[in-house]
């Protein structure tokens, strides 16, 4: 059962970790919880399932990284998780998942994404990829970004507006 502090808890995340040698206590000082509480709630969240993934979301175009490709490809579906696996180890890669096919149109079931400083480097990369993971036969697509979105993780609640506004 979820309670009225870990909703509080999950309101208090959902926008990110505040930028302090400890997150975890300024959370907590925010709910007057103590800073390991805040911890154990979450893992209990997260233990349960109703937080899905903890992650970081890193503002790669603030870092220079201004070119960006989501490699589609078409992996045999018997060696997928494996292949999926692979890719996701290797250091040029940050973020890797399996998605369903979409007929003959979109034949594409494996994704991953490289950041890179120019269009170059990350072709580079995926060639330096598809050699060391044997993905020379794979069938694939480089799709670079046009814009950046506003990137977040998940809202789970709308924030609380103060009486008069919106």
């Amino acid at each position: 059962m979820i309670d009225a502090i870990d909703f509080q808890l999950i309101e208090a995340v959902q926008a990110g970790l505040p930028i302090a040698a400890r997150p975890y206590a300024a959370i907590a000082a925010q709910l007057a919880l103590s800073e390991q509480e805040v911890i154990n709630r979450l893992m209990s969240l997260k233990t349960r399932g109703l937080i899905k993934r903890w992650g970081v979301v890193v503002k790669h175009r603030q870092l220079g990284y201004r070119a960006n490709a989501m490699i589609v490809m078409d992996i045999p579906d018997a060696e997928v998780a494996a292949v999926g696996k692979l890719v996701s180890q290797q250091p040029c890669v940050n973020l890797c998942y399996q998605r369903p096919r979409q007929g003959e149109t979109w034949p594409y079931n494996l994704y991953c994404m490289i950041h890179g400083k120019s269009r170059e480097a990350v072709l580079r990369q995926w060639a330096a990829l598809r050699e060391s993971c044997g993905l020379s036969e794979v069938a694939f697509e480089v799709l670079f970004s046009r814009r950046c979105f506003k990137q977040r993780g998940a809202l789970y609640r709308q924030p609380k507006r103060e009486a008069g506004h919106g």
